[in-house]
Order: structure tokens, then C-alpha cells, then sequence
């Protein structure tokens, strides 16, 4: 098999895992995922000699790319929720600190 559609399979794979880590909770597994797939984009760009490849695997390229675009939309569909949860309750933590230091400050 062609390297180029290797890498865009194995990069593939990689997004789907982190689709199932993030649709199940499992953000230890999807931030471990995460950094699998921003290592092995590395990679790619490393090995690109800018061939463009012949129809056949353009056309696969596309479809893993697009298979890749579909998984991120849905990851961002479950984390960001979870993330602007988190920045509630940092910045409740935050109030609450400020709101502490100013009480304990004046007595």
C-alpha cells in the first residue's frame, strides 16, 4: 500500500478512537489519543516530498480526510460542552477565592 494512505489510515484510526474515547467520557484515553495523532501529523509532514499522489489515492485522501473531519466535529461536539463546564467551575472557583480574600481581608 501506497505510505501516503498508510499515514492518512493510521491517522484515521487514530481520530475513530478518540470519537469512542470522547463519546464515552474517557478524557484521560482522548487526551492520550490526542497526542498519538498530533505525533503522527508530525510525521506526516516530515515524510511529505510533495508528489502529488496519482487518482486513485487522491481520491482515498479525500475520503480519509473527510472520515478524519467527521470525527473531530463530532469530538468537539462532546468536549466542548465538557470544556466550557470546566471554565464555569474555574471561574466559580476563582469568584469564590476573591470573594474568601476579601471577607477574611476586612475581618
Amino acid at each position: 500500500m501506497n505510505l501516503l494512505i498508510e499515514n492518512y489510515e493510521l491517522l484515521s484510526s487514530i481520530t475513530a478512537q478518540m470519537r469512542v474515547a470522547a463519546t464515552d467520557g474517557q478524557w484521560d484515553k482522548l487526551v492520550e489519543l490526542e497526542k498519538q495523532c498530533s505525533q503522527h501529523v508530525a510525521i506526516m509532514k516530515a515524510q511529505d516530498i510533495g508528489i502529488p499522489p496519482n487518482e486513485s489515492t487522491r481520491l482515498r485522501k479525500v475520503a480519509l480526510i473527510r472520515k478524519i473531519l467527521e470525527d473531530d466535529a463530532e469530538i468537539r461536539n462532546h468536549t466542548e460542552p465538557w470544556v466550557e463546564q470546566l471554565q464555569h467551575i474555574i471561574h466559580s472557583t476563582g469568584q469564590e477565592r476573591r470573594l474568601q480574600q476579601t471577607y477574611f481581608n476586612e475581618y
